[in-house]
């Protein structure tokens, strides 16, 4: 089941989407109103998957509206959280060119990302005051049940199901920040992008049977292919995240969980591996796919204030530039 929000005349609106087009979800529950998203979905609807699907079945009048004609927002529009791992070795190292803290290896460590700045599908990202904009292709998962100090075996009975996060950084403020030793900070939280939907569990269990997303994810920008990989290589288990994350702590319905890049799926880490590569200016339209999800897509919009005094980092050296693949 695809659970969305799209924006209409009343505000948002959450909606299934079917082989016939999108089901309004308030309707179908009979609530007199819209469900804003899958958040608020989650709070009057209970078990999710299982009370809109047996709706769906008998469908009770409601009739669907093209997906086409509708404009999408992120299907959580202010998460309580949004937790960002780095989950994926070949982007921790890299590319393998250095060594990291070998408590990578024992921990699924994480940082707190900005939830109150989230993009939806087809939605302008302004250029923020950076001269490296990077995308990261992400998976997250979205928490739909409750839980504290959750078991890695339990894990996944509190996800409601899986959608694309693009943590878009800033890698020269990132860098000039981060020199100091504590997290990111001003070089992500300008804006991270969540959607097409979110993919509810049971749909993609066949994909989940290692504890991880075996699923091919590709970056295209302006229609080409800068990275095709794959998300089965995460370090630690969907699992293993959560029971570390609420150790001693708690999720709540509406969390967003995100794995952090997907091995090769960052700009750096192409331009490492010979991709005719740069980074994004704006007009850039940023394309991230995921196998059993969707595409989550967005363009880069000029800064309306150019001339405003903001905090820029300090220079850093130019990325080297190896010899193209052949």
């Amino acid at each position: 089941m695809k659970l969305l929000v799209f924006s209409s005349p009343e505000g948002p609106r959450t909606g299934v989407l079917t082989g016939e087009g999108v089901v309004d979800v308030g309707a179908l529950l009979g609530l007199g109103g819209p469900v804003r998203d899958v958040q608020e979905l989650i709070a009057v609807a209970g078990p999710v998957a299982e009370r809109v699907g047996n709706l769906l079945a008998g469908r009770h009048g409601v009739r669907p509206v093209a997906l086409g004609g509708l404009r999408l927002l992120p299907p959580l529009l202010q998460p309580p959280s949004v937790r960002d791992h780095i989950g994926f070795e070949e982007h921790a190292t890299r590319n393998y060119t250095r060594k990291i803290a070998e408590v990578w290896y024992r921990r699924p460590v994480h940082y707190y990302s900005n939830p109150s700045r989230l993009a939806g599908p087809e939605a302008a990202v302004v250029m923020p005051a950076t001269e490296r904009l990077d995308y990261e292709l992400e998976v997250a998962a979205v928490i739909g049940t409750a839980g504290a100090d959750v078991a890695e075996a339990d894990a996944l009975g509190h996800v409601l199901g899986f959608t694309i996060f693009n943590d878009w950084s800033a890698r020269d403020l990132q860098a000039d920040e981060m020199a100091y030793g504590l997290g990111p900070a001003k070089g992500k939280d300008f804006a991270s992008s969540l959607g097409p939907w979110v993919v509810t569990t049971d749909e993609l269990l066949p994909r989940l049977a290692g504890g991880t997303l075996d699923a091919r994810c590709q970056v295209r920008v302006n229609g080409q292919t800068w990275a095709d990989s794959n998300s089965a290589g995460q370090q630690h288990t969907w699992g293993a995240m959560i029971e570390h994350i609420t150790q001693d702590s708690a999720v709540v319905p509406g969390d967003v969980i995100a794995s952090g890049t997907v091995g090769r799926c960052s700009i750096g880490e192409a331009i490492r591996l010979g991709v005719a590569a740069r980074y994004l200016v704006p007009g850039d339209r940023v394309e991230l796919e995921v196998d059993g999800i969707g595409t989550l897509a967005n363009t880069i919009a000029p800064n309306p204030r150019p001339g405003k005094a903001r905090y820029r980092a300090a220079q850093l050296p130019p990325m080297p530039v190896p010899e193209p693949r052949r």
